[in-house]
């Protein structure tokens, strides 16, 4: 393949922003210049590169020009850092897409990244995603790294371990008192509002069925954010799962409602491209040092 640079930037710049016309904004060019770009590269591939809904999306064929667009582009902005001589545009930043799930975005990974960023010139787009579902950004080429709880390696990537979220059960002092004046069993909890953080959110349904040993659907909340699921906790719309450093937070406020049970441990894991990389080697080398400090091993 003999594939034009600018070509490639176009289809990354039109994923990224979702629209041909928030694609050519960003790259200073008219609609149909970039409508034209994306033609000429799907004609000469053969293939349909882009799925024209919105957002926009790539197709399988378009999601593997897109890993290559960015290690394109990555490596160029390394290159650029490795070289960088007085007179060198100062404004010039190195920017790498990442996956990260909301709890950890709000507690650890932010104070991980944020001195090698300053350091070394790195801007981050973050896309928050469930545990579970960060490996799918991270295969469609939407992002270059990811924390994720699946331990076996995405094609092309590496994984490390990087410790484990544990999540107990938890639900105001009031609440538990009305719902739960006896204790937490499979028939109160039957009955007993949750919150869940999304409709992704396995947590709550996963302590349901190990005190239930059944299937069962009690009321259901669901809101995202992690400060506003504490929040939505602590004034008592429903129980939920939170991690010791919120029930920490609101000891005065939380009761736990199974005080002698394990909990649940979800183990993370840092899976990122097999790119030789100073700038995400970088970011790797202090998520996966800092995680290995604030999580449980």
């Amino acid at each position: 393949m003999n594939l034009d640079r600018d070509l490639l930037a176009t289809l990354r710049a039109v994923v990224d922003a979702g629209t041909f016309d928030a694609a050519a904004r960003r790259l200073t060019v008219t609609p149909s210049a970039v409508s034209q770009r994306i033609k000429a590269l799907e004609q000469q591939l053969g293939r349909v590169l882009v799925e024209r809904s919105k957002p926009v999306r790539a197709t399988e064929s378009g999601e593997v020009l897109l890993r290559l667009a960015r290690e394109i582009a990555l490596l160029e902005a390394d290159a650029a850092a490795a070289l960088r001589l007085e007179g060198t545009d100062e404004a010039s930043f190195t920017t790498i897409p990442l996956a990260v799930n909301a709890d950890s975005l709000t507690s650890w990974f932010l104070p991980a990244i944020a001195p090698v960023c300053i350091e070394r010139r790195i801007t981050v787009d973050i896309h928050r995603e469930d545990q579970d579902r960060t490996a799918e950004l991270l295969a469609s080429g939407r992002v270059m790294a990811a924390v994720t709880s699946q331990a076996e390696p995405v094609a092309g990537c590496t994984s490390t371990r990087l410790g484990a979220m544990v999540y107990r059960p938890a639900a105001s002092r009031a609440f538990a008192a009305r719902w739960f004046p006896e204790g937490a069993d499979a028939a109160s909890l039957a009955l007993a509002p949750v919150v869940d953080f999304d409709h992704d959110d396995e947590l709550q349904s996963r302590f349901l069925r190990r005190m239930s040993r059944r299937r069962i659907d009690p009321p259901r909340h669901f809101i995202s954010g992690s400060s506003d699921f504490l929040q939505a906790i602590t004034l008592g719309l429903g129980w939920g799962m939170l991690l010791g450093a919120q029930l920490t937070q609101a000891a005065d406020e939380l009761v736990e409602l199974d005080p002698d049970g394990p909990g649940f441990a979800v183990p993370l894991y840092w899976q990122q491209w097999k790119l030789r990389s100073p700038a995400l080697d970088a970011v790797a080398a202090a998520v996966v040092t800092t995680a290995r400090a604030a999580l449980s091993p």
